[in-house]
């Protein structure tokens, strides 16, 4: 079994969950905790939006058709997902950053994400 990090949020408090439905995470436990078996780092909890979706699809990273095979019913506008650390960061970097929910996002996105870009996209 691998090994969490520490469940601290990029304030320094508890991590709080991100999403059930669908559920999230690198464990697909709700929330947005990692391990060093992590390497893209899905550490920022974000709320979707149709921008970031058609962003995320449009760079080889299709969150919203439905992949029935892997259990995976596709992300919607509203719906919380962990996402990588550095793709938050080219999207911000493009323009269509999604909303971040801070409670819930991991401290070890502050490793590729400014806190205050963090904060400037808080939900």
């Amino acid at each position: 079994m691998l090994e969490k990090d520490p469940e601290i949020n990029v304030l320094g408090g508890k991590l709080e969950i991100c999403g059930m439905d669908p559920k999230t995470g690198f464990f697909r436990d709700g929330f947005c905790n990692t391990c060093a078996d992590d390497t893209g780092s899905h550490t920022v909890c974000a709320v979707m939006t149709a921008e970031f979706l058609a962003f995320s699809k449009y760079v080889g990273n299709d969150l919203s058709t439905p992949r029935p095979e892997y259990g995976f019913a596709g992300l919607q506008p509203g719906d919380c997902w962990c996402l990588c650390a550095s793709r938050f960061l080219q999207a911000h970097d493009e323009g269509c950053a999604p909303k971040v929910h801070l409670d819930a996002t991991h401290q070890r996105a502050l490793e590729i994400v400014d806190i205050a870009i963090l904060k400037e996209n808080a939900a």
